[in-house]
């Protein structure tokens, strides 16, 4: 069973939410918060498995929100509800660690998949929109001279910059010849490494440092088959 934390200021919306995850099954909304401070303490008192986060909350908003759960507890798979795709904030909730986004008119179904694929580890973002994402954070650093992430192995540098590309844990697994097991394994090993708290900084690692070019081609070139690293 996935445990979701909702958090969003209008009651009818966590109404829906609510009514449209608990018919699927496999998920339990065991709390619902109207601001941000609430949604801080409900995240300590349930430790959901995805907190779903509104980013205009009153008393405290859903960024410093999403800022104050990671600190405490940096594996939290927060997603963002946002009523505008481009909205600023969006990014700054991605850069401080939220793992993906949902706008509030969606398919109902894309919402759904998207608690079960962050519960899993798996990337929530279209590879058009990671690419929009990862170029906005780029053009906001300071350009340097790319050089390889230090102290991960040659299989996990390979599962990275694949993982800047956009492609899903199934994708990486059928490009290499792995389980999607062994995958999740090296993308976990080589953001426990780097202190990464998500993919979307995963895929920006991957591309400051020039394991991915500008096209979202991988440079290093992947080899298949299984690893003993």
């Amino acid at each position: 069973m996935i445990r979701v934390l909702v958090a969003d200021d209008q009651a009818l919306v966590r109404a829906g939410v609510r009514m449209l995850l608990q018919a699927t099954g496999d998920m339990e909304v065991v709390g619902e918060a109207d601001d941000g401070a609430e949604a801080v303490r409900l995240a300590e008192r349930h430790l959901p498995d995805v907190i779903l986060m509104d980013l205009r909350m009153p008393r405290v908003d859903g960024l410093e929100a999403i800022r104050r759960v990671l600190a405490a507890r940096p594996g939290a798979r927060i997603v963002v509800l946002t009523t505008f795709a481009e909205d600023g904030n969006v990014y700054a909730a991605l850069r401080a660690g939220a793992v993906g986004f949902l706008v509030k008119d969606d398919d109902p179904e894309r919402m759904v998949d998207a608690v079960r694929r962050a519960a899993a580890g798996e990337q929530l973002l279209a590879p058009s929109v990671l690419r929009r994402v990862v170029e906005r954070f780029l053009a906001a650093e300071e350009q340097a001279t790319p050089s390889a992430p230090q102290g991960l192995t040659e299989r996990e540098l390979e599962v990275l910059a694949l993982v800047g590309t956009g492609l899903s844990n199934a994708e990486i697994a059928e490009e290499l010849h792995v389980g999607v097991t062994t995958v999740k394994t090296h993308i976990a090993a080589a953001m426990d490494k780097l202190g990464l708290r998500n993919r979307i900084q995963a895929a920006v690692v991957a591309h400051r440092t020039g394991l991915v070019d500008a096209s979202f081609r991988p440079v290093r070139r992947p080899r298949t088959g299984p690893s003993p690293s």
